[in-house]
């Protein structure tokens, strides 16, 4: 039976299943039921590039953070080649020869290439060449990249050369030279010049606190961003570009100008800016004032901008000035007022202009499917305002991310739905087009008809809101009984869930075990609060001066939610997340000690003073919530480290030594405050030796995932209704 919608045209028929926990073949053969291996087996593709000769599609596909290079034919026929077949790392920024013959990707530090048609993998250079940053030029045929200096012998040079090499026969040259370092190497269109920040760095800060020991040094890291240049690679010397201050979305408008943004100290307003290469000299040709402050998704979801066109016309950008993340265009001459594309109450992401700089792709969400995304064409021709924009296909699954192909008469994006975590298809541009699926990235004994579809509902936050979140509930579940049940909160605080596998390998693992947890039995509820994306901007910047406040209370008031439902057991009730949503279960497990019988936190911040003085995260934060000197209220709030005392049902707290989103710190501390107030008994600890903040490792994601299912399992699956006694002190 489908569910009234359709899945890229074509239902997705779902046999009948027997239980919730013990599933049952009804008149042919079943696979075995889920495996968490099975589970950790999925893989992500990424990084999507048409060849030259629009037959072919390249890309990435990540199993267990192991990447490995792999092509498609464009039609769908056949299954991908791997191109490379490394054991561990992998393969980033890769690009085509101009030829199409080869591919050209970075490898442990090195260029290599491999031919598109299969076979050996080698470094490009006849000797091994470290560097970092390559960045192929518009016609294919040179690379600029970064080689950092060695600083030996008495006339040793410090800092970073600015390499640029031919691809035919290695002749290179070194067009600049910075003491300190140099990123963000970006071409002109015309190939005769370069843009990059030099001076950039890394500052370490090491602190070995009194409660860890004076033998564990912990280091924390301050980004120093460095100074703008343009550069003509015929002799000319690097022009410095003033920046107003901080910066970003760095791209050549022309082979004479550059555009770039930025906002104020104060995050309310933001700025288009656009520079002369020549001169160095900058003029802002848009601004925007926030109430409260500019809050585009910069990264993962919306991505970084502004975007000009091919043509150097015009400047695309994003933009929440009616409520809604909305596509707007601007002229590069002269900037000023824009014409806003997209309207409604959607959000519109991603935009990708076509070559011809006619047409603008990109991806959105309806107002009535929130979980939902398609892609969207917005026709601008000579004129912005008279816009007009088709759909692609209905709002079917989560489609995001459109990339043209070369004569822009297809796209290649990505697709999930409940069914399927994230694969590639291509589609022509036209309405009614049909797509083409080119990955399958689910393991062939995988057997999807057993996978959960989310039901989208509402409950009242704390001042009477609607709260938006996604209840799953296992097949044939006996209603009649009463079940353990789960509320996860995810990360990121400018994140969401979507209906079905979410589009970020980071965040997708997560859904997979939710679908493991729902074969087990549980119900599951994914709430997306306050401060959430993909419902408008006053819900996003509903956090502003509350940051542990009313979205905290949105999270946890899934649980009140949970205890409604007649099927779900209010004693069993387990509650976890990562990141900020581990800031958000701590804090429900100290305001609410005893709503939920357990909980883990997966790299949560425990002390948003303490977060805010990492150096790495200051600005988040300070947008949010000002400085803990200007808003000391505020930030107490923030601290459910100081709640711990409250603490009364058993906590696991898992958190990668590596982690530089949040600091591995954080939970050391929250261990030994623990410790102090007599809670150590409910606190079970686990750290994972160099894991970064999202797990993603195969031996750590088993250990962790194995680890949280006997967790929950100890404390929710049996009807108790009463916890096992806490040691006497």
């Amino acid at each position: 039976m489908c569910r009234g919608k359709h899945v890229l045209g074509a239902c997705v028929a779902l046999a009948a299943l027997a239980g919730a926990s013990d599933f049952e073949a009804q008149g042919e053969s079943r696979k075995p039921a889920l495996t968490i291996e099975q589970l950790i087996e999925i893989k992500h593709p990424s990084d999507p590039l048409w060849s030259p000769d629009n037959k072919h599609v390249a890309f990435v596909w990540d199993r267990a953070d192991i990447k490995n290079l792999y092509v498609a034919s464009a039609d769908g026929s056949g299954a991908p080649v791997a191109l490379t077949s490394f054991p561990e790392g992998g393969v980033a920024d890769a690009f085509w020869s101009a030829d199409g013959e080869s591919l050209y990707f970075v490898h442990e530090g090195d260029l290599w290439k491999v031919p598109s048609a299969g076979g050996q993998a080698k470094p490009a250079w006849s000797k091994p060449d470290q560097g970092s940053g390559f960045v192929p030029s518009p016609d294919g045929k040179r690379v600029a990249f970064v080689r950092g200096n060695r600083a030996e012998g008495q006339n040793a040079r410090h800092g970073s050369d600015l390499i640029v090499r031919w691809l035919s026969d290695g002749a290179e040259s070194t067009v600049t030279h910075d003491d300190v370092g140099i990123r963000g190497i970006v071409w002109s269109p015309d190939g005769n010049s370069v843009a990059y920040t030099a001076g950039s760095k890394i500052v370490h800060h090491d602190e070995s606190p009194a409660y860890s020991g004076a033998k564990i040094i912990y280091r924390v890291s301050e980004y120093v961003p460095g100074q703008m240049y343009a550069l003509k690679l015929d002799g000319g010397k690097p022009v410095p570009i003033h920046t107003p201050g901080e910066y970003g979305g760095l791209a050549w408008i022309d082979a004479k100008s550059l555009v770039f943004d930025g906002e104020s100290k104060d995050f309310k307003k933001y700025f288009i800016y656009i520079a002369d290469a020549a001169t160095g000299s900058v003029k802002t040709v848009h601004e925007v004032d926030e109430e409260k402050f500019w809050s585009i998704p910069d990264w993962g979801e919306a991505g970084a901008q502004p975007w000009p066109s091919p043509n150097g016309k015009w400047i695309a950008f994003l933009s929440d000035q009616d409520g809604w993340d909305h596509l707007y265009v601007i002229p590069s001459t002269t900037g000023g007022n824009a014409s806003q594309i997209t309207r409604g109450k959607f959000e519109a992401w991603r935009p990708a202009w076509s070559h011809d700089s006619t047409r603008i792709a990109f991806d959105a969400n309806t107002e009535d499917h929130p979980g939902d995304r398609r892609i969207g064409i917005a026709t601008i021709g000579d004129d912005p305002a008279q816009a007009k924009i088709a759909y692609l296909q209905e709002a079917a699954g989560t489609n995001i991310e459109p990339h043209w192909s070369d004569g822009d008469a297809r796209l290649v994006y990505q697709h999930t739905d409940t069914h399927n975590s994230a694969d590639l298809y291509t589609v022509a541009a036209r309405e009614g087009a049909e797509p083409v699926r080119l990955t399958d990235s689910m393991p062939a004994d995988i057997d999807r008809t057993r996978f959960v579809e989310p039901q989208f509902v509402h409950y009242p936050g704390p001042d009477g809101q609607q709260v938006p979140a996604w209840l799953f509930v296992p097949k044939k579940l006996d209603r009649s009984k009463k079940h353990p049940a789960i509320l996860w909160i995810h990360g990121d605080g400018v994140n969401q869930n979507y209906d079905g596998w979410h589009v970020q390998r980071n965040y997708a693992v997560y859904y997979s075990i939710h679908q493991y947890f729902l074969e087990k039995g549980y119900v599951v509820l994914a709430p997306d609060y306050r401060g959430s994306i993909g419902y408008g901007r006053d819900w996003r910047t509903g956090v502003y001066m509350d940051v542990g406040g009313k979205d905290a209370k949105d999270a946890w008031m899934g649980g009140n939610y949970l205890k409604s439902l007649p099927y779900v057991d209010a004693n069993r009730i387990g509650v976890w997340g990562l990141s900020y949503g581990g800031f958000f279960t701590l804090i429900a497990m100290t305001d609410q000690p005893t709503l939920f019988r357990a909980g883990v936190v997966v790299a949560g911040v425990v002390d948003y003073v303490m977060y805010y003085s990492d150096p790495y995260h200051g600005d988040w934060t300070a947008s949010r919530i000002g400085t803990p000197e200007e808003h000391p209220d505020v930030y107490a709030k923030a601290s459910p480290i100081s709640h711990i005392d409250r603490l009364e049902r058993p906590l696991l707290v898992l958190h990668g030594t590596a982690d530089v989103n949040v600091p591995f710190l954080e939970s050391v501390w929250l261990i030994d405050e623990a410790l102090k107030k007599r809670k150590g008994d409910l606190v079970s600890f686990m750290m994972y030796p160099g894991e970064f903040h999202y797990f993603s490792r195969e031996h750590v994601l088993g250990d962790a995932w194995h680890r949280v299912e006997e967790f929950f399992d100890t404390f929710l699956r049996a009807p108790a209704t009463t916890l096992p006694a806490r040691k006497a002190h």
